[in-house]
């Protein structure tokens, strides 16, 4: 080969040569990204929130008079059967009370007695008495008059003695009219007297029966079988009426009040599977399902929030009253569907998209999103199983960039 030719020759293996280092050093300063496969698996859409333990039916035990614990029996947090004895308060007062009701009871069924015979026996015995004696006097006067006017007649007596009889006459007669205004008065007071005193009779049987209610409250008792999950009150304690003494329930079956979030509220419906946990047992989940969707939104601190009743087994009894604990509602479920991971998504004016990788290069790709957990999206469209995709790191990734993949640890 001539000297030129040659020279021609080298200088063009050489330019290969040095294409060929410099793309075999872009390859290797190429960035590294970690990719995810899209792959298929069951997805459950959730929403989690914080709550409130509550018993569904409590039985409440509420002081009807004011009075001293005299003796407590059990300890708040233990089962109790139906008709034990709780705690017993000082029945002194209202037994006094009753006493004295049930005295005010038989003078006011006396004074109904005599209201309802015209008035006190004593006075109407007295009444009717001399009316009678007047009604005799009188007819007795009066047959005397026909026998002196037969006397005057007949010359056989005088007439003085005629007139001194009408007078006598005269004067019954005003007595018995008197006496029987007195008996129509005493009538007509006596039928007052009856409205007052059936009055004090229906006062004094609403008093007696308040003061025995009283009394039979003073022995505390469990309504059911349940157990004891709050007593408040201790040994010689003065509680006041209307303070709580007891509270009971089956706990066996308790609800969460959960506090769902206003964003949220749109995705409830009843019967929702629930899943309930708390710190204090941190390895136990109790299951449950929603009963109702809130009507309204209230504040709770800083959050304005709908209260969601969850139904909850508690057959370990684990779960007692006003625990506060961790919800999460199960709002939708879907089966063998295509998932990505949450940081291989990116969002730009709504759009959803990803970057796809194929022969080391990134590919934008819009994408559908549908349901997601905490840590994958639903993929509607847009990207087929087996497809990989970037995930977000410290470099900002762009179309048709060239990567170093490296598979990302599961």
């Amino acid at each position: 080969m001539p000297p030129k030719k040659r020279w021609i020759a080298w200088v063009a293996g050489a330019a290969v040569l040095v294409a060929v280092v410099l793309v075999l050093a872009n390859r290797d300063q190429a960035p590294e990204v970690r990719i995810a496969q899209v792959k298929r698996e069951n997805l459950s859409a959730s929403i989690t929130s914080n709550g409130r333990v509550e018993p569904v039916q409590p039985f409440l035990v509420l002081a009807q008079y004011s009075t001293t614990v005299t003796r407590v029996n059990v300890k708040a947090g233990q089962a109790v059967r139906k008709g034990e004895v709780i705690l017993t308060l000082d029945s002194r007062a209202p037994q006094q009370e009753l006493d004295k009701a049930r005295s005010d009871l038989l003078a006011a069924q006396q004074q109904l007695r005599n209201a309802q015979s015209g008035g006190p026996p004593a006075q109407v015995a007295e009444t009717q008495g001399n009316l009678e004696k007047a009604k005799i006097d009188l007819a007795s006067l009066e047959k005397n008059e026909l026998a002196l006017q037969k006397l005057v007649a007949e010359k056989a007596a005088m007439q003085e003695e005629l007139d001194q009889n009408e007078i006598k006459i005269a004067q019954a007669k005003a007595t018995l009219e008197t006496l029987e205004q007195q008996k129509a008065a005493l009538a007509a007071q006596a039928q007052d007297n009856v409205q007052s005193a059936q009055l004090a009779e229906q006062q004094a049987r609403s008093q007696i029966a308040m003061f025995e209610s009283q009394i039979a409250s003073s022995t505390v008792t469990s309504p059911i079988d349940g157990t004891l999950y709050s007593l408040p009150v201790y040994w010689g304690e003065y509680v006041q009426v209307g303070q709580q003494l007891t509270a009971i329930a089956d706990l066996h079956n308790v609800r969460v009040r959960a506090f769902v979030d206003e964003p949220d509220l749109g995705k409830l419906a009843p019967n929702l599977p629930v899943q309930i946990t708390w710190d204090g047992l941190p390895e136990h989940i109790w299951q449950g399902r929603t009963e109702t969707v809130p009507k309204q939104v209230t504040m709770q601190g800083v959050r304005s929030v709908g209260e969601v009743l969850c139904s909850v087994e508690n057959s370990d009894l684990d779960l007692i009253p006003n625990l506060s604990v961790d919800v999460r509602i199960v709002w939708s479920q879907r089966q063998n569907v295509l998932v990505i991971p949450r940081g291989a998504v990116h969002t730009e004016d709504s759009q959803h998209f990803v970057f796809l990788v194929d022969d080391d290069t990134l590919h934008r790709r819009n994408v559908q999103l549908g349901i997601a957990d905490p840590t994958v999206f639903e993929v509607i469209s847009g990207l087929n199983e087996g497809d990989h995709v970037a995930l977000s790191g410290d470099i900002t990734l762009r179309d048709g960039m060239t990567v170093h993949p490296v598979e990302a640890s599961q």
